[in-house]
């Protein structure tokens, strides 16, 4: 039965509500709605602080998760819903927003800190160990002056929105990497830098 139940966590983060829905800081909701979309997915759970979306990818038996409690408390919905589905932290795949690396770019990673980032800090609490896979969404660095806490909240250009349409592409390829290959093999086929 447990094995029945243990699926892989996809998680994007965000911060719920419409107000936030065009924010560089919820490009993690965008790549999980995105995936539900391609794969005939329905977020139609509420479960532990998050909407919840169930099938298969590629094969695999997936959760798809937006955690539904604001972005510094991400955790709070993520490590409940490992436990529930008796999965472990190699289940699990986080998707956000990275100020670190250049708007558009694409980096999986197989472990690492919160590098400043309060939502994959809240994880990292929640779920017990920074020994998870999370694919990193570059935004770039805020412009001046500007606060980063300020840069996250504002929308994207349209013309960040078309480099950000290919960047969903590969964060989606990624995701199939991630399920269906070694984490080490999928890190070298997402993280080569567009030409």
């Amino acid at each position: 039965m447990a094995e029945e139940q243990r699926r892989k966590l996809i998680v994007g983060l965000g911060n719920p509500g419409r107000q936030y829905a065009g924010n560089r800081h919820n490009i993690g909701f965008r790549v999980a709605d995105a995936l539900a979309a391609q794969y005939h997915l329905k977020f139609d759970k509420m479960m532990n602080k998050g909407i919840v979306a169930l099938g298969e990818i590629e094969g695999c038996k997936i959760a798809l998760v937006k955690p539904q409690t604001f972005m510094n408390d991400s955790g709070q919905c993520v490590g409940p819903l490992l436990k529930f589905y008796k999965s472990m932290p190699n289940d699990l795949l986080v998707i956000y927003d990275e100020l670190d690396l250049p708007t558009a770019r694409v980096q999986l990673r197989k472990a690492g800190g919160a590098g400043g980032h309060n939502g994959m800090r809240s994880l990292i609490q929640h779920v017990g160990t920074q020994e998870f896979a999370r694919l990193r969404m570059g935004i770039g660095r805020p412009p001046g002056q500007m606060q980063p806490k300020d840069f996250v909240l504002r929308d994207f250009s349209a013309g960040e929105l078309a480099e950000m349409g290919f960047a969903m592409d590969k964060a989606m390829n990624g995701v199939k990497f991630w399920l269906t290959e070694t984490i080490d093999n999928a890190m070298n086929r997402v993280n080569v830098p567009a030409e």
